[in-house]
């Protein structure tokens, strides 16, 4: 056999490190991604994760997201600048560093949002493909609940919904090959008689008993549904990535793996003009860097902080910021990193006599033993429960037009996520303003990857937050004022009784408040006439050719809930218009 020539060993490496899509984030959209473009075998397709594979035990006990966020094995381990409306507190900032990204650290809750949330991105965005009743299609399409176990006419009526009545559509045996979808729903496998009184109490002080959050109108109280399947912990990697994806040729997954930047170049259009296009990504291996090319798009699927950040230092963003720290501007899109919402839960603690908590539970070695005992035979009790077990919408006020303000409820109480719980009896009821009208950002704060951006949510900068922060302390004192809780005589802990006035309660919010860890909005979509737009109505960025964002940054407005399962059908959608594109 004779030997290669150098170019031709360049060549076949060049050829090696070539595929049709690049996904940058093995986590919620990405995982999805992977999946749904890799299916068929026509197209190489490369999925690059910072973090490790999702091989963490932790991750996989619901209860394991007390031993992920702030591990290093699973988060990223950022922190937010100091903030002015928490008085100064910085936050931790957990997101996801692991195949799954925050779908393996995260509260598990199953929520779709508000019908108004998607009407409102479609007048934004001037694309009715982002109506309710669209975007609840695409929810549907991959969703497996056990709602629908036994009813196999569902997976028929759901993909006509999504895709017509092209039964040789490509995914059509991927609908149909097993009931519903990938992405498990369920039932919490525990209840609590500390929160069955609350939801009571709930509905005596006028909020709705509800079974179903996920109508399009998520007014009431209820328990919560979950990403579980038989009390473990689902995540985007076991439904989307394995085992399907590990099994075709044509798919690759390099895991801790970091993006350096994106290979943007000029070229030639068809017209003559001169446009930038992204071929491709830098990955730092932990050895050496290497260059992957793209024939056809790279997906940016790294998360609202991740997202804008890798843009940033690829020359893509706001251009005084990128000139500040030596970067060529490639783009200036100065939406890039701005417009960031998140969730601020207000966490108030109620001891309580009488009733047991999981503070009383697990306050000895026996009760601990117990609670393994019973996760390890049944899959039940405390080892299975989601950060919040019961949820509840409703209004900080009688004149807000919907419901503005979401409840996760705890038979727990602690001083923070990874602190001990309380040696008394306790619960929490965290209340967070679905709606924030607060807008922060994340910068970057040099050109190295290794150094975190600045992330700063700007929490309670407007007065509406700062009434609604007011005004729902309100409501939980409402609630708890109720005859159901009576029996158990519930003393407020925090922030404490003698706070009564709407400064003292937003003051105290900025005191008591923590992120509910929903970051959306720094890469937003919108109309070509809107200068803070990022991408467009289907993700594509603006001015740049082969390259899409799919995650939480392109939300333009936050959903009304938790935002985990919207990321999955925006990536839904993603999937279909990249694989129309690029036939």
């Amino acid at each position: 056999m004779s030997e290669k020539s150098d170019a031709e060993l360049a060549a076949a490496l060049a050829e090696e490190q070539t595929f049709d899509y690049i996904i940058v984030g093995g986590g919620t959209a990405g995982s999805l991604l992977a999946n749904r473009l890799s299916h068929g075998g026509k197209k190489r397709v490369l999925m690059v994760e910072a973090g490790r594979r999702d091989d963490y035990h932790w991750i996989h006990i619901p209860v394991g997201y007390l031993h992920c966020i702030g591990n290093p094995r699973t988060d990223w381990l950022y922190n937010t600048e100091p903030e002015p409306g928490l008085n100064g507190r910085s936050l931790r900032y957990p997101r996801g560093k692991t195949l799954g990204g925050c779908s393996s650290i995260n509260g598990m809750i199953y929520m779709r949002g508000q019908a108004r949330d998607y009407d409102h991105w479609a007048q934004l965005t001037g694309d009715d493909t982002w109506r309710w009743d669209n975007a609840l299609a695409a929810f549907k399409y991959h969703e497996d609940h056990y709602k629908l176990d036994g009813d196999p006419s569902e997976v028929n009526a759901n993909f006509k919904r999504f895709h017509g009545h092209h039964s040789q559509h490509k995914q059509y045996k991927l609908a149909v090959r097993k009931l519903g979808g990938e992405w498990r729903v369920e039932k919490q496998r525990l209840r609590w008689d500390i929160l069955d009184a609350f939801a009571k109490a709930a509905t005596q002080a006028g909020i709705p008993a509800t079974d179903d959050f996920n109508t399009g109108d998520n007014e009431g109280v209820g328990y919560f549904e979950v990403n579980q399947k038989e009390g473990w912990r689902w995540n985007t990697a076991k439904a989307f990535l394995r085992p399907t994806c590990y099994g075709r040729p044509n798919f690759e997954m390099w895991t801790m793996a970091q993006v350096n930047r994106l290979v943007i170049e000029a070229h030639d259009d068809p017209t003559g003009q001169t446009r930038q296009r992204c071929t491709g990504v830098e990955v730092w291996s932990g050895y050496e860097m290497t260059v992957a090319t793209a024939r056809c798009e790279v997906i940016l699927c790294a998360g609202a902080i991740g997202s804008p950040h890798i843009l940033q230092r690829s020359g893509i963003g706001p251009g005084a910021l990128l000139h500040q720290h030596g970067i060529p501007v490639l783009q200036d899109l100065p939406g890039v990193g701005a417009n960031l919402q998140d969730h601020l839960q207000i966490r108030s603690v109620y001891k309580v006599n009488n009733v047991p908590t999981l503070n009383t539970l697990a306050n000895s070695w026996l009760g601990k033993a117990k609670i393994g005992l019973e996760y390890a035979f049944k899959r039940t009790g405390p080892m299975s429960m989601a950060p919040s077990q019961l949820g509840a919408f409703t209004r900080s006020d009688p004149s807000q037009p919907h419901p503005n303000i979401e409840y996760h409820v705890q038979p727990l109480s602690l001083d923070a996520f990874g602190e001990p719980l309380h040696n008394f009896p306790a619960f929490t009821a965290s209340v967070c303003n679905l709606n924030p009208t607060s807008r922060g950002t994340v910068q970057l704060k040099s050109p190295r990857m290794e150094d975190a951006p600045a992330i700063a949510p700007n929490y309670l900068s407007t007065p509406q937050d700062r009434q609604v922060a007011a005004d729902s302390l309100r409501v939980t004192r409402r609630i708890v004022g109720q005859p159901a809780l009576a029996g158990y005589k519930p003393e407020e802990w925090k922030p404490g009784v003698q706070f009564q006035t709407d400064e003292e309660l937003a003051k105290l919010a900025g005191d008591i408040a923590t992120t509910i860890f929903h970051p959306v909005g720094t890469t937003k979509m919108g109309r070509a006439d809107d200068p803070m737009a990022v991408v467009d109505s289907r993700l594509k960025v603006r001015g740049v050719a082969g390259l899409r964002v799919v995650d939480a940054g392109v939300m333009p407005t936050i959903t009304s809930g938790n935002t985990n399962s919207p990321v999955l059908m925006v990536a839904e959608k993603a999937a279909e218009w990249i694989v129309a594109d690029n036939r």
